[in-house]
């Protein structure tokens, strides 16, 4: 049998080295964090797990193992003729389950008697992300970092995807939380993902990085959406210098009219979203923004949206938490079109 075990340090750091690297946790496990770049291939599926769980504390653990060693042997069975049927022998796999245990054990002694080279995750998924948290406490204060600071609607994070077009570091963290950090903030179609799984793609950007050249990141809040920015990265950003795009205010409504189309077309979508604001402006004023975007005056909400709410509370919170946001570079951008951005972008990169 061809099959050793490795440690999750081992396995961050060969992490590319394996032509596969296999969750053999359930479905619902895998959606929640994996391994970067994982395929599932559940030896329990969530169903099957529930119902040896059950099985396990009404009847007896052993009945339950019985039964579990049976579907364990189909599912694996099935994975070795669907997935594994025409693979070499040299195919070298990861294969790692919650605590490198049963379930990986099984999956990995099949896969290893028939001769592939299997690489056995220790502690399996539990000791990945003791190593994720603990590197994500080191990994922000080796990097330079520089910080776009700018009012909504300034084209911040498309600024930063023009600069990675121009082949400059980027951290885009709300991409990788698939929201736009704010009350208007969540992406069409495009759920966040699971805490565990934001940080993992955040110390896996992280890990990325050189720290010869500096890193471009948006100025954050403490959460995007409902998902936390670590602490030491939150910590190391708000310290960094920064940089203050600047837009005219006409400019960014058009931007944000254009970025956000989707409200534009979804009107009833754009008014249940601003009722979040109640608390904050008042039923009164929120009642008033919703009537003038039934009214198709959308572009009036958005300029007072922005100069009655978003831009004093961006100003207070750059001041409090960003301590070099007083001495912030200007970055002057005329409008959010490509080229603009493009153009910023270079000057960005180079400097």
């Amino acid at each position: 049998m061809s099959l050793r075990r490795i440690t999750a340090t081992e396995a961050i750091t060969q992490l590319g080295s394996f032509d596969a690297v296999i969750d053999a946790r359930s479905e619902s496990e895998y959606a929640d964090d994996h391994l970067p770049g994982a395929v599932n291939w559940p030896v329990l599926d969530d169903t099957q797990r529930a119902e040896i769980g059950a099985q396990y504390k009404q009847v007896s653990p052993f009945d339950a193992r019985k039964r579990g060693a049976v579907m364990a042997a189909r599912n694996i069975a099935s994975h070795v003729e669907t997935r594994a049927a025409d693979l070499p022998r040299q195919w070298k796999p990861l294969v790692y389950c919650w605590r490198g245990g049963q379930r990986s054990g099984s999956l990995a002694s099949v896969l290893g008697e028939i001769g592939f080279q299997v690489s056995v995750l220790d502690g399996g998924y539990r000791e990945f992300r003791r190593a994720v948290l603990a590197e994500l406490e080191t990994l922000p204060a080796g990097l330079r970092w520089r910080v776009l600071c700018g009012r909504t609607g300034s084209a911040k994070s498309r600024l930063l995807q023009a600069l990675a077009a121009q082949d400059a570091q980027v951290l885009d963290l709300e991409a990788l939380a698939c929201h736009r950090g704010s009350v208007l903030g969540p992406l069409p179609g495009q759920p966040q993902p699971s805490q565990k799984a934001f940080e993992t793609a955040v110390w896996q950007a992280l890990r990325g990085f050189s720290p010869e050249r500096p890193v471009f990141v948006e100025g954050e809040s403490r959460t995007i959406g409902r998902l936390r920015v670590p602490e030491r990265l939150l910590e190391q950003v708000r310290a960094a210098p920064c940089l203050q795009v600047q837009m005219s205010l006409d400019a960014r409504v058009a931007f944000l009219l254009h970025d956000y189309a989707h409200f534009v077309d979804d009107v009833d979508s754009f008014c249940e979203r601003l009722a979040a604001l109640r608390e904050l402006r008042g039923a009164a004023v929120v009642d008033g923004w919703q009537a003038e975007a039934r009214a198709g005056r959308i572009a009036g909400v958005v300029k007072e949206l922005l100069t009655l709410h978003y831009d004093p509370v961006y100003e207070k919170s750059m001041q409090r938490n960003f301590v070099h946001f007083a001495q912030a570079m200007p970055v002057i951008l005329t409008g959010g079109d490509a080229v603009t951005l493009s153009d910023a972008a270079a000057v960005l990169a180079a400097s």
